[in-house]
């Protein structure tokens, strides 16, 4: 078996947060149990648990972002019409700097704020972003 993430979110509520996933995803849930949901992808690799905690997780947590990255700028595109198409708002960065890399990027974010960017590296830099960009600014796509 090939290694994969696995990442588990505390969410408000699960059946909202589920939808957004399986948009997101296009995948229905693996596993659904009450206050529990799981989603098992293959490209990328990963395990994402979701786990009912009753309220939103405070805003300033530990967490500042979730990515996927993916070979080409088209690859990004194509993702991007997929969420589109199953009704996610996004918000698009192309050709950004951030984390000392060029970027072609865009981001949605779940119903508890938790931020995605699905992203390709154009080619690494060796200076910061002149000023903060979404991947660095704590309520892009809220």
């Amino acid at each position: 078996m090939e290694p994969s993430l696995h990442v588990s979110l505390n969410v408000s509520d699960v059946a909202r947060s589920r939808d957004f996933y399986s948009a997101f995803f296009g995948l229905p849930p693996a596993k659904e149990k009450p206050g529990y949901v799981k989603f098992v992808t293959l490209s990328p690799a990963l395990h994402l648990a979701l786990n009912e905690a009753g309220r939103r997780p405070h805003p300033e947590g530990a967490l500042s972002h979730l990515g996927i990255r993916v070979a080409s700028t088209g690859e990004v595109d194509q993702w991007k019409d997929r969420v589109t198409e199953r009704g996610l708002a996004s918000f698009d960065e192309k050709d950004t700097t951030c984390c000392y890399a060029r970027q072609d990027k865009f981001w949605v974010s779940d119903p508890d704020g938790n931020r995605w960017e699905v992203y390709t590296v154009l080619e690494d830099v060796e200076v910061p972003a002149p000023e903060p960009v979404a991947c660095c600014a704590p309520s892009c796509c809220a």
